[in-house]
């Protein structure tokens, strides 16, 4: 009877384990937060990094700024879709 009296008496109500359960949840989805504030910087920065070089590059070759222009609109575009694609693979 001591043991069972002792056990119940840790037992959470039920309004406490609501409670802890929507804590546990919270807890759960921090990652991924974190993961996809990640994806998005990176992201960000690649896309930064392509656009600063393409803007050096038709500087030092202004006769080319065609060709560039084109290969950094589709780096960024690619860039872009697996930045979205790592979105939705997070959540």
């Amino acid at each position: 009877k001591q043991y069972a009296a002792q056990h119940n008496a840790y037992r959470l109500k039920p309004k406490a384990k609501i409670e802890c359960l929507i804590l546990i949840h919270i807890f759960m989805e921090i990652p991924k937060i974190v993961g996809a504030g990640l994806v998005v910087i990176g992201a960000g920065m690649g896309i930064g990094r392509i656009g600063g070089s393409a803007m050096e590059a038709i500087a030092r070759q202004p006769e080319a700024t065609g060709k560039i222009q084109t290969a950094m609109l589709i780096a960024a575009a690619l860039i872009e879709g697996i930045g979205f694609a790592a979105l939705f693979a997070v959540n």
